[in-house]
């Protein structure tokens, strides 16, 4: 079981950047590759990046490639998305997300989710 929490989300205005935490509780951590998803109003929920269970191998969606930065540290049971230069398109709730497979885009191959923080950019 791993229960996940994220935070860092906010208002910010196009071209500013901000980081989204995601700590994750339980032991387990480490043996699970991390996601990161987000959904804006009215929208299907999108993936944004993905990271290896050492961190080694990393994947992003072209909307987001060269400007978000997925990272982790399993010491401290925490994965981050640094996001920079954001868009108002950018706005969305943004999920952090735990599974088994790595480098998956699916959110179905995703067994734990958190609540989800909220990014708004604005122009």
């Amino acid at each position: 079981q791993v229960q996940l929490v994220e935070s860092g989300g906010g208002l910010v205005q196009a071209g500013g950047s901000l980081r989204l935490s995601c700590a994750a509780s339980g032991r387990t951590f480490s043996s699970y590759a991390m996601g990161w998803f987000r959904q804006a109003p009215g929208k299907e929920r999108e993936f944004v990046a993905a990271i290896s269970w050492s961190g080694g191998s990393t994947y992003y969606a072209d909307s987001v490639k060269g400007r978000f930065t997925i990272s982790r540290d399993n010491a401290k049971n925490t994965v981050y998305l640094q996001m920079n230069s954001l868009k108002p398109e950018d706005t969305a709730v943004y999920y952090c997300a735990a599974a088994q497979i790595a480098g998956t885009g699916y959110w179905y191959e995703y067994d734990y989710w958190g609540q989800g923080t909220q990014v708004t950019v604005s122009s």
